[in-house]
């Protein structure tokens, strides 16, 4: 896994589309913003388990389909 040093506003390009900007570094906190493709979901590790779920339970969870595409 590469490991990068950034301040706050540098970023880092992945691949061709992919661009994760270092927003606000506060004490132990980073802030960070990413800009990707529409059809690239966006995860917190401590949800990727969620993503792997069967629909149905995706819809119990969000009846009026308006799951937003960033978690």
């Amino acid at each position: 896994m590469p490991v990068l040093s950034r301040k706050p506003g540098e970023k880092v390009v992945i691949g061709n589309g992919l661009t994760v900007t270092v927003v606000e570094v506060t004490g132990n906190r980073v802030r960070v913003g990413i800009d990707a493709p529409d059809d690239v979901r966006i995860l917190r590790a401590e949800l990727a388990s969620w993503q792997d779920e069967p629909s149905d339970r995706d819809e119990a969870a969000d009846p009026m389909g308006t799951r937003c595409r960033y978690r």
